[in-house]
């Protein structure tokens, strides 16, 4: 019998945090690259879609310390993570943009994860990765 050595791990984290969590583990797993600044916009865009494309670029670029300087920066980004299936823009109102449903990041109410990676060993298996 192979031995597993299994690690558990609970962690308490606000709200941001634990969604900006689920949308970086989905880029993990899927090798999709995102820069912070990238990451934070697609946490921003959880808590507030749907959402018009433009007032959203504004809302991501209005303060000098936030997510991007510019909305065509914002609108760069959002081009992006569509590109990646991160964004899906509505079928009817291309101006509308939401989070793709296929990476079902959660943001409302309590939020338990319960992710269980494994990694095997091929040469205990006989199996290759």
């Amino acid at each position: 019998m192979a031995l597993v050595n299994q690690v558990q791990k609970r962690v308490k984290m606000p709200k941001w945090e634990i969604v900006k969590f689920q949308i970086l583990t989905h880029c993990y797993v899927n090798n999709i690259a995102m820069s912070e600044a990238d990451l934070n916009c697609l946490t921003l865009l959880s808590f507030n879609q749907p959402i018009e494309l433009t007032n959203f670029c504004y809302d991501v670029s209005s303060e000098d310390e936030w997510i991007f300087k510019s909305p065509q920066t914002v609108r760069n980004s959002i081009n992006k993570a569509e590109k990646k299936g991160l964004i899906i823009k509505d079928s009817k109102n291309k101006k509308m943009i939401s989070i793709n449903p296929t990476l079902k990041i959660q943001v409302e109410n309590t939020i338990l994860l319960d992710y269980k990676f494994l990694s095997y060993d091929s040469k205990e298996t006989g199996e290759d990765n």
